[in-house]
């Protein structure tokens, strides 16, 4: 486990007060470590977990060559480009269970989506596109006859008539295997096990799944001026959102929440508070007390408790920021503002979480959207704005901002569905550029 001091001595231009986003995200990349402990979990609460090791296909899947239509079965070596194909139906295939008869040339079998293809059948013709006539056939001649299809004067038969250049050998029938091989991985391990992963675990018939444990996170706000919910009003007194809306990102991402409430800004407090979050929770999460000149106890009792950095990193907003390690648990100091609490847990917070959880980790995905203002900004620093992203009638994304960028604005964050990323070296926007988003579907 490397020292604070250690991991900054391997970072190019590392300057605590002055720190890029980038330089942020690279750091906790090495100072945080995945969870070891696992579990056997059932398929219905794995959502949301990650996988613990390589997940190998005991069978495969699709088990055997099935139909991908409702439609007719039929031996492909038989089209004709210039000329319909005409074939005798011969029977009907249904899902579930083998067709137990057998079809030659000039025959065919009627068969719904998911049932299994019968021997020496390689494609189908969707019901739609084939036309299905009755036809006299006198049975003496040979051949098999529809059962309960006797007339007076003899018998009928089903003809399907598929028209040329409609198909190629193989259309409409799903392999064996096609989409899992028997023995093969599945899904890897760190894989975060999202609603079609927990489908495809359930698809290969696995009643359990091995998963890493989840990560216990301790979270308190800090301040004398922060109210708890039920509180009278007081003057010069804010009621705590932090508390609230760090709890939903924690939970949205999977964890295990320890809910520390409030604490004043009491160094016997503050003390109890820290050593007992170390000691139940593999992070630790304030909001409050991490800028320089506070009038408070909070950064001196990190100091004295843990290998802690203070950073002034070059965004807005959330500039102050402290990161390290109290005991073994890693300690991420947020600022108190509710909009920069907000941007520093999804910049930096939430990827460092996910590579603790043992996932995949990245970083969330940009898209690019053209912004319908314009937006000041001085290269040197990260600017995370506010955007509210639509669609254009021609199918690009537009973005606007919500209007007051104020770091204490919290509404705004109700009414953005992204943030715009303005980059470091970036300068101003004029109306029509091309931004980079960050959107929330999933995050918050």
């Amino acid at each position: 486990m490397r020292s604070i001091a250690e991991i900054a001595a391997r970072l190019q231009g590392y300057d605590p007060q002055a720190l890029s986003a980038d330089a942020v995200n690279a750091f906790l990349a090495q100072l945080v470590e995945p969870v070891r402990d696992t579990e056997e979990v059932a398929v219905f609460e794995a959502l949301g977990r990650v996988l613990a090791d390589d997940l190998i296909s005991p069978i495969s899947v699709p088990p055997h060559d099935n139909s991908a239509m409702d439609g007719y079965a039929f031996d492909s070596s038989q089209l004709r480009p210039d000329a319909p194909l005409a074939l005798e139906m011969v029977g009907t295939a249904l899902a579930g269970k083998a067709w137990q008869g057998s079809a030659g040339p000039g025959q065919c079998v009627k068969i719904m989506t998911g049932a299994i293809m019968p021997a020496g059948l390689d494609t189908v013709v969707p019901q739609e596109f084939a036309t299905v006539r009755a036809e006299p056939f006198d049975g003496a001649q040979g051949g098999p006859v529809e059962a309960g299809a006797s007339t007076s004067t003899g018998s009928v038969r089903t003809v399907v008539l598929i028209p040329p250049n409609l198909l190629q050998a193989g259309d409409n029938r799903r392999l064996k295997g096609e989409d899992l091989h028997q023995g093969q991985p599945a899904l890897l391990a760190g894989e975060r096990l999202l609603p079609a992963a927990v489908g495809l675990v359930a698809s290969l018939g696995l009643k359990t799944v091995k998963v890493r444990r989840r990560l216990r996170v301790a979270y308190f706000s800090t301040g004398d001026e922060i109210l708890s919910l039920g509180e009278a009003p007081r003057e010069g007194a804010v009621y705590d959102s932090n508390r609230y809306t760090v709890f939903g990102l924690l939970t949205r991402l999977g964890c295990e929440v320890i809910d520390m409430g409030v604490v004043r800004d009491e160094p016997a407090l503050l003390e109890a508070a820290f050593a007992q979050a170390a000691q139940r929770a593999d992070a630790i999460i304030t909001s409050g007390g991490v800028s320089v000149g506070e009038a408070d106890y909070t950064r001196a009792m990190m100091k004295k408790l843990g290998d802690v950095a203070f950073w002034r990193i070059a965004m807005r907003p959330g500039r102050p920021m402290a990161v390290g390690r109290i005991g073994d648990a890693v300690l991420f100091g947020l600022p108190g503002n509710p909009v920069a609490v907000m941007v520093t847990f999804l910049a930096f917070v939430r990827p460092a979480l996910l590579r603790m959880m043992g996932a995949n980790a990245a970083n969330p995905p940009l898209l690019k959207a053209r912004s319908m203002e314009a937006m000041r900004k001085k290269p040197g620093r990260t600017e995370y704005q506010r955007g509210i992203v639509t669609r254009t009638q021609d199918g690009s994304l537009a973005v606007r901002t919500t209007g007051n960028q104020g770091s204490g604005v919290l509404s705004s964050m109700v009414q953005a569905n992204g943030l715009v990323v303005l980059h470091h070296g970036q300068a101003s926007v004029a109306a029509g550029d091309e931004v980079d988003v960050m959107m929330f579907e999933g995050v918050i």
